[in-house]
């Protein structure tokens, strides 16, 4: 369900393309002092543009050394030093995972010998973050009752992910939390749960898993008839919900230069909306 958050490389600046990578791999390193080392499969894009946001709002320096890794043992790399924010967002990365494979598990009854995988290492998450493992466990158990009654509102259906996203960034800035960072922040939420169903259209459809998408237009056996009989009404649930999310990060005050930001937040998810409503699939994206 993550991965979908990144940038709009060509029109990203040099300098913010070596932030984002340290910042990608800072957090792998946070994942593996907080979670241990088997909790770095769990990295995703989101995660890592949440770092770099946090960090630009709550005005905390990243810190970029560069360092080898096990998966670039020879060359070395820039890596964003693992901090207590992004070892914060390390624990939510894990918390999330766990229980996107359990809810998995739900939807296939299959995934168990995955979940396991990672049981220590989420165990280690709740036991230091048990205020944001409450927030996610409340918003699935929220979102698996919704998906029960086969709901076909994508506002209403979106609508647990959206919470889920905005608390636990409040939990996370604290003090630096706001009234648009929330706005921006339940709409983003919606648009990866919504962005999902649209990528996993057919996938979902083969499995018989719930997808809001396939419970609205029943009738529409897969993906490419989907999105030419159905595109102009795709386009405009997206607009609406890429409309909140333009609307709240207008009105986010940050504390150093905001061009990486900027870049996701109004090029690189139009640019992913536009690419997944062509047919294209979300190449290297984390699904657990």
């Amino acid at each position: 369900m993550f991965g979908y958050v990144r940038t709009d490389l060509p029109n990203l600046y040099v300098k913010d393309t070596i932030l984002y990578k340290a910042c990608y791999c800072g957090l792998c390193k946070s994942i593996g002092r907080s979670c241990g080392q088997r909790g770095r499969l769990l990295l995703n894009y989101d995660l890592s543009f949440l770092s770099a946001f946090a960090h630009n709002v709550t005005g905390k320096d990243i810190d970029i050394k560069r360092q080898r890794c096990v998966i670039h043992p020879i060359t070395k790399r820039p890596v964003a030093v693992p901090d207590e924010l992004s070892e914060r967002i390390a624990r939510l990365t894990i918390i999330l995972a766990y229980y996107k494979l359990t809810d998995d598990i739900i939807d296939t009854g299959k995934g168990r010998a995955r979940r396991a995988f990672f049981k220590k290492a989420y165990a280690r998450a709740k036991k230091v973050e048990p205020v944001l493992d409450g927030i996610v466990r409340r918003s699935y158990d929220e979102l698996l009752q919704a998906e029960k009654t086969c709901e076909t509102s994508t506002d209403k259906i979106a609508d647990p992910f959206g919470k889920m996203m905005r608390e636990a960034v409040a939990e996370i800035l604290g003090e630096y939390y706001s009234e648009s960072i929330g706005e921006f922040s339940y709409n983003l939420g919606k648009w990866i749960y919504l962005i999902d169903a649209a990528d996993d259209f057919d996938k979902d459809k083969k499995r018989k898993n719930f997808n809001v998408f396939a419970n609205m237009f029943a009738d529409i056996e897969n993906k490419d008839r989907l999105l030419k009989e159905k595109g102009e009404e795709l386009r405009e649930i997206f607009g609406i919900v890429l409309s909140g999310v333009y609307n709240g990060a207008k009105g986010i005050k940050y504390k150093f230069n905001h061009d990486l930001t900027d870049n996701i937040i109004y090029k690189g998810l139009f640019e992913q909306t536009k690419s997944i409503l062509e047919g294209k699939r979300c190449k290297n994206t984390i699904k657990y």
